[in-house]
């Protein structure tokens, strides 16, 4: 019967409100859907597992909100870029030191806003909290990317770029190493992204990975499946060749409200959900290249 737990925080301006929501998604929070509403607002996250516990004797010397993660040092590094950029001043809200703790594990402490704390942690025991899979991390730091966008359905297709760029900025990617190429429609995609990738193993250019991004809306002809079939495996044939990761952001809607809803309006953007799946894969194949976790 329980579906999810919640825990509400009050901004205590609308500053405070843009900075928290910022702070998070720099560090790669899943942003959940959220509300807008005429005297209130809120920027909602989504974490994978939720816990809840209550303490009986000493508490531990945390913030009231402890985030677990599988990798403290990549977080903390994005955390720090973000204080970098966003807060000036002794007197502003600071990030702590990793320390360890009596419970084999390693943690921070960050104030992004002023009397909102948490705290990030990950065991320091082989035996507990290591991920059963090897994953990506969202830090884009130092990683190139390509965007290619088509033009055709520029109303949907620009609100996905938008949402791509937010996700490489916030994620820590440089706007000098970000290429945006624009095509004509969808059917041109796979062989800009193919350009792109090629061009990249011939010079000092390189790509780490391809976003792809267009909007295809079904018409009363066969036209949008023969284009969408040939607009995926094209872009997965590029993927597998080059060796290049390929991230897909192509919409395929039964028409225009439905293409809006997964460009930001209702349904997420799906732009900077591509955009955050290419920054997991380099991240994915970097470690796999590596031998193992970073």
């Amino acid at each position: 019967m329980i579906k999810a737990i919640s825990i509400l925080r009050p901004a205590a301006s609308a500053v405070a409100y843009e900075r928290l929501a910022g702070f998070f998604s720099a560090l790669g929070f899943e942003r959940g859907a959220g509300w807008q509403e005429e005297e209130s607002r809120g920027a909602s996250f989504i974490a994978p597992l939720g816990n809840l516990e209550f303490v009986d004797g000493r508490f531990p010397a945390t913030s009231d909100l402890l985030i677990e993660v599988t990798s403290l040092d990549s977080v903390y590094q994005a955390a720090e870029s973000w204080f970098g950029a966003n807060i000036e001043g002794d007197a502003a809200p600071r990030i702590t030191g990793i320390i360890e703790t009596d419970w084999k594990s390693r943690l921070f402490t960050v104030e992004p806003e002023a009397g909102c704390k948490f705290s990030f942690w990950a065991w320091t025991d082989p035996a507990k909290g290591k991920p059963v899979a090897l994953e990506g991390d969202l830090s884009a730091a130092g990683m190139r990317f390509a965007i290619v966008v088509a033009r055709w359905n520029a109303v949907i297709t620009d609100r996905l770029l938008d949402g791509s760029l937010d996700c490489l900025l916030r994620s820590g990617a440089a706007r000098a190493d970000i290429q945006i190429v624009r095509v004509p429609g969808a059917w041109e995609i796979p062989g800009a992204a193919r350009e792109i990738a090629n061009a990249g193993k011939r010079n000092a250019a390189r790509i780490d990975a391809i976003i792809t991004l267009g909007c295809l809306l079904r018409g009363e002809t066969a036209h949008y499946e023969a284009i969408y079939n040939e607009v995926a495996r094209g872009i997965g044939q590029s993927q597998q060749e080059t060796g290049i990761p390929h991230s897909f952001g192509v919409l395929t809607c039964e028409n225009l409200e439905q293409a809006l809803n997964r460009a930001g309006i209702k349904a997420g953007n799906k732009g900077f959900e591509a955009a955050a799946a290419a920054i997991e894969m380099v991240s994915l194949k970097q470690k796999l290249s590596q031998g193992g976790p970073a």
